[in-house]
């Protein structure tokens, strides 16, 4: 009996965590979602005023589209750029190990705020970027008074973060068996129509992994937009979760932020949801025909 119980003794730790930091988390946001919660006043339960309050609020709209912006923008480009990387790295070449590792490290730090006020610094008026751009004679570009710019930098932050994309590609890249280049090539298939006829189809279930992965993170994003450009220029890079933040901890109406936090969770499933629909056109498993998920 004594053994019976043993696994159920290590797992108490993370069953503990678990319940203390998701499960009940989770389930008080959602009872706070209904209700006036200003911190130091007990929950007043209001419906779905919450709710209703949110078709009205400018800033909702705009901070949601400017996310959908954001993850339009990021997701596409670095997973592109991830891929371009690892197919690089998956050549045998001398130091590749050392390569592999210098370009996972941004992965590591990019979520650091000691690395996004190094960002702001890089693309101030006077910052490395502008004077760089000066060598060429190009004028200074106010990276953060302008929409676009602006969201650039915040987009540029999160694609250089390409290390764990980067990884699971490569992984990917070498479970391709080189037997199918190599009849590829006897056929006449050029590098190109390898890797569009070969690479790509191979590789969709890491392309449909890594897509759920960077959907959910970009929607999350938060400390690139906060530290960097703090919303700007004119709420244009004040994507949803500085919403979510300036709700809880700026105005303390907690009960708002929870309802904001629980649409957010929406609309991440929904996106999630929407890839998986597609995926039984797109992605190809070796044990499905006609790229059916089975």
């Amino acid at each position: 009996m004594e053994k019976k119980y043993t696994g159920l003794l290590y797992i108490v730790p993370w069953l503990v965590g678990l319940i203390i930091f998701t499960i009940y988390p989770f389930i008080a946001s959602f009872i706070l979602s209904f209700t006036d919660y200003k911190i130091i006043y007990q929950p007043q339960f209001i419906g779905f005023s919450n709710y209703i309050k949110m078709f009205h609020d400018q800033l909702f709209w705009t901070s949601m589209f400017a996310s959908f912006k954001y993850v339009v923008l990021t997701v596409p480009l670095k997973l592109i750029f991830a891929l371009f990387i690892a197919m690089v790295l998956n050549f045998k070449l001398k130091g590749i190990n050392f390569y592999r590792t210098a370009y996972y490290v941004p992965s590591i730090l990019g979520g650091n705020v000691a690395v996004a006020v190094l960002w702001r610094f890089l693309f101030a008026n006077n910052g490395l970027i502008n004077q760089f751009l000066g060598i060429f004679g190009i004028n200074p570009v106010p990276w953060f008074s302008s929409e676009y710019p602006a969201l650039f930098t915040i987009s540029a932050l999160r694609i250089w973060e390409f290390g764990s994309a980067m990884v699971i590609f490569l992984a990917g890249l070498k479970d391709i068996p080189q037997e199918l280049y190599e009849a590829a090539a006897v056929d006449g298939a050029t590098p190109i129509r390898s890797f569009f006829k070969i690479t790509i189809p191979l590789l969709t279930p890491i392309i449909f992994f890594n897509l759920v992965m960077q959907i959910i993170q970009a929607f999350q994003e938060f400390n690139g937009p906060y530290l960097i450009t703090g919303g700007g220029p004119l709420y244009k890079t004040y994507l949803f979760p500085l919403l979510i933040y300036d709700n809880a901890f700026k105005y303390f109406n907690m009960g708002y932020a929870s309802a904001l936090s629980w649409v957010l969770f929406i609309i991440i499933m929904i996106f999630t949801a929407l890839v998986f629909r597609s995926s039984r056109y797109w992605v190809f498993y070796s044990d499905s025909d006609e790229g059916e998920v089975k």
